[in-house]
């Protein structure tokens, strides 16, 4: 059953928390490549005290020029994978998406993200179609994002 409500920055920011003394344990670090989000991914990676043993960094891509207009798979996991390869990560992860309200074109419409992780052991894209507000959209963006660490981590 999709969610009704968009994740809060709080709500994400506490997921991290509870992340970050598994990353550690694992000797995982993390880089990030986004879109849609503007960076929204960084900021909650870095929003907790420690946060640099696990955080690298990340990029912002944003206009289609620079992100070659493209809202697909094949992109997500390129940012993932680039992200990775940047930073020296031991896992990337990469989101593109039209957060709204405007720019969807046929077939892609506002809503629609592609969230992808990168790294020895795992990789996977996911698709999102999300139906809240451009804060909302870009929210749960995020929200899948720290979902697929949760799966990689345990």
């Amino acid at each position: 059953m999709p969610t009704k409500t968009a994740p809060t920055y709080a709500s994400l920011a506490l997921r991290v928390a509870a992340l970050q003394p598994k990353l550690r344990r694992k000797k995982l670090t993390v880089a990030t490549a986004e879109s849609c989000t503007g960076g929204l991914l960084a900021a909650v990676l870095s929003e907790v005290a420690g946060a640099s043993d696990d955080f690298l960094g990340g990029g912002v891509v944003y206009s289609n020029v620079a992100s070659h207009g493209a809202v697909s798979s094949v992109v997500a996991g390129a940012l993932a994978r680039g992200a990775r390869a940047r930073l020296g990560a031991k896992v990337g992860l990469g989101i593109t998406g039209i957060a709204g309200p405007g720019g969807a074109t046929a077939g892609k419409p506002v809503g629609l993200t592609y969230v992808a992780i990168d790294s020895d052991a795992h990789r996977a894209v996911k698709k999102h179609t999300w139906s809240f507000d451009r804060a909302g959209n870009r929210l749960a963006s995020v929200g899948a994002a720290l979902d697929l660490l949760e799966e990689l981590v345990g």
